[in-house]
């Protein structure tokens, strides 16, 4: 009589790994997700999650890192456009896409998670982010310096104010998010921020108006 065979088992996906154990660190933070909850989620074992990411910190870190850099990219990429008024519209628009992707995708809101009171050997996840939002705003704030200096904006403009008005119009947005809000209603929200801030600020000289 044959013997019965074992089904083939799950390829292990890394991307999707990541989500799943992002989503639990959110919920719960890193001292609140053990690795029993880890290993059942991601349907590994102890020895192949050590395997692949070392620990579960090395594990909470990537994760921390591949969806809290998702907002570093928005800021690069905007600010490599020829023009303020499209850099600010990409540092909103583009916000928006990335608070309100698709739950299959992206675990929520880094700012608002649990994940934000804790930290590990590793990484300190309050230490990191403010690094990161900092990193955001200083480049903002030189795309903004240089649109100064070039004419694109009205004479007297405090720059360090307006680089301040567009971040805090990004994190409105990210708790609305992270309050329900869909996508479209916060498009509608970031297109008018956007009307009033380059309405008012811009030079109306400034071809690009």
């Amino acid at each position: 009589m044959p013997r019965p065979t074992r089904g083939r088992p799950r390829a292990f996906d890394r991307d999707r790994a990541l989500l799943d154990a992002a989503r639990l660190f959110w919920r719960s933070g890193y001292s609140g997700t053990s690795t029993r909850t880890l290993t059942a989620t991601l349907g590994l074992s102890t020895s192949s999650l050590y395997a692949a990411f070392g620990s579960k910190a090395g594990l909470f870190e990537e994760a921390v890192r591949t969806y809290a850099e998702r907002y570093r990219e928005i800021y690069r990429h905007a600010v490599a456009e020829k023009d303020l008024r499209t850099v600010v519209e990409r540092v909103l628009v583009d916000s928006v896409h990335e608070f309100t992707q698709p739950s299959d995708e992206h675990p929520g809101c880094l700012l608002s998670s649990a994940a934000m009171t804790d930290s590990t050997s590793t990484l300190d996840t309050s230490a990191y982010y403010t690094e990161l939002h900092g990193w955001n705003e200083r480049t903002l704030r030189t795309r903004i310096d240089q649109a100064a200096q070039d004419g694109e904006l009205a004479t007297g403009t405090d720059t360090a104010a307006l680089t301040g008005l567009v971040q805090s119009v990004v994190h409105g947005l990210s708790a609305q998010a992270g309050l329900g809000a869909g996508r479209e209603e916060l498009l509608a929200t970031a297109r008018l921020a956007h009307e009033l801030i380059c309405g008012r600020l811009m030079s109306s000289g400034n071809s690009t108006v």
